[in-house]
């Protein structure tokens, strides 16, 4: 007696699971062109062109799936198959120390030099303003020669304007230039000579010390700066206007350049001025703080006295028309009053 087979008794196909499968390579955001500032991204791995899946491979004859080893370069393959070979670098990778390429930018070479082309125009033009409006009040070699100081120069005048008692000599030199005609030296050839260079550093000096007097003692505000600037702008024209009045009535002749010449002694001043504002900044007492005061002005009334006096009472060899003794009495009191007012222009700087 035969029996049939139940469907029960028939045993089930052996299940077939998925094997997971892995990415070639982690995907990373595409780099970036270097930025203006200088920054660019480098990838930890280079790009590569990747597929992101794989053919799930064939199941053997044991129903086995055959195993896969990582290469060098990170990627799966099956065993059998070729190692794959690194791709290349694709143009997103920068190269340190390249040139910038300013056509990420949308800038090509012609419009980076019309942009230096406009750029030289620009100051040329700038230039020719200042020659045509300027250069017609004070011609602009001039105004350098105040200028062209050295290390040397500044350190030597600020000790002469410190300790001018035994200076000598306070004669100014005289060069040939190259037409032949007589010209003082520059100030970096002639300690004597005046310059701009350090009344223009004192004055900024003497206005940032006075703010910074001002707040040790909790009173101040920006427009202190405004207010301190403004008082030795008007110390620095009455001191001009006053030696220029004195020139006017005595009849002693000037030039542009003895103009700046001017405007230089009427600076040094304040030199003595920042000595007797860093006296009081450290505390020395009131008797001190006095001492300090008279001595600044002693030392700069003398200073002006010996400058001055070239201009003012110059060698009978280097005038056409000499000086009769009244009128050489009159200037060398012109000069004592030249001394003596420094005290209340130096009275009123340090009183900050």
């Amino acid at each position: 007696m035969s029996y049939l087979p139940s469907s029960h008794n028939r045993s089930p196909p052996p299940l077939q699971h998925p094997v997971p499968t892995h990415p070639a390579y982690i995907p990373e955001p595409p780099s970036t062109p270097i930025s203006p500032q200088g920054y660019q991204r480098y990838t930890s791995s280079p790009p590569v062109q990747p597929t992101f899946t794989q053919p799930i491979p064939q199941q053997s004859q044991a129903g086995r799936v055959p195993h896969t080893y990582p290469n060098q370069q990170g990627a799966y393959n099956p065993v059998g198959s070729p190692p794959r070979q690194p791709a290349a670098p694709q143009g997103g990778i920068n190269i340190p120390n390249a040139p910038v390429d300013f056509s990420t930018w949308g800038i090509n070479d012609a419009t980076a030099q019309f942009g230096m082309q406009m750029g030289r125009s620009a100051v040329a033009a700038g230039q020719d303003y200042v020659q045509k409006n300027l250069g017609g009040l004070i011609p602009i070699s001039v105004l350098k020669h105040h200028f062209n100081v050295s290390n040397s120069y500044v350190m030597n005048k600020l000790r002469l304007l410190l300790f001018p008692w035994r200076h000598k000599p306070w004669s100014r030199r005289v060069r040939r230039s190259e037409n032949g005609q007589a010209e003082w030296q520059a100030p970096r050839e002639d300690l004597n000579a005046p310059d701009l260079y350090i009344p223009l550093m004192a004055t900024v000096t003497y206005v940032l010390l006075a703010g910074l007097h001002s707040g040790l003692h909790s009173r101040f505000h920006p427009e202190i700066l405004g207010i301190t600037a403004s008082k030795a702008l008007a110390v620095i024209l009455m001191d001009f206007m006053f030696i220029k009045l004195g020139c006017y009535f005595l009849n002693i002749s000037g030039s542009i350049s003895q103009i700046l010449d001017l405007l230089a002694y009427d600076g040094y001043k304040f030199v003595g001025v920042i000595v007797t504002l860093i006296a009081g900044l450290l505390g020395l007492g009131r008797s001190l703080y006095i001492v300090v005061f008279m001595y600044s002005f002693l030392a700069t009334a003398f200073f002006l006295l010996r400058s001055l006096r070239s201009m003012v009472l110059p060698d009978a060899s280097a005038t056409v028309t000499p000086v009769n003794p009244s009128q050489r009495s009159r200037r060398v009191t012109f000069l004592f009053l030249v001394a003596v007012t420094q005290i209340v222009y130096m009275g009123v700087l340090v009183r900050v």
